[in-house]
């Protein structure tokens, strides 16, 4: 199982930055290669939702549910489907405005891609998921 752990500050309010990343309607808007949200039931610890996220050219499918949620501090979503994952999303406040972390540990579909793409697709992800991390600040700051 890969893993990924970064975190940024933003300057912003952490209810604020909270706010937009634990409503899953937004993630395409910040994770590059998620293409699609659908069928949103629910709020909070036991909300769920589909997606399409685009990995090495190829759409892949799957559910998301949140398991753990404490307003304004963390979220966990639990992915099933063409990748299962668990992301972890904390903010803390800080004196400048918010430290966002998200945790992310993923299996990459090997069948889907091929082994010898595995490492390619590995650092590749790495970019996108940092790219993340400045997509949501850009969206705060604005």
């Amino acid at each position: 199982m890969a893993s990924w752990k970064n975190n940024i500050l933003i300057h912003a309010p952490a209810d604020k930055v909270f706010a937009y990343v634990d409503d899953p309607v937004n993630l395409p808007d910040w994770i590059p290669g998620m293409t699609e949200i659908r069928n949103v039931i629910g709020t909070g610890a036991g909300q769920q939702y589909e997606w399409s996220y685009k990995m090495a050219g190829i759409l892949l499918p799957g559910q998301a549910t949140v398991v753990e949620h404490v307003p304004n501090e963390c979220t966990v979503h639990q992915n099933i489907g063409a990748i299962d994952s668990i992301w972890k999303l904390t903010v803390e406040p800080d004196e400048e405005g918010t430290r966002l972390e998200i945790h992310l540990e993923y299996h990459i579909p090997i069948p889907v891609i091929g082994k010898l793409a595995e490492r390619i697709l590995l650092r590749r992800n790495v970019r996108e998921f940092d790219m993340s991390l400045v997509n949501i600040k850009d969206v705060m700051e604005a």
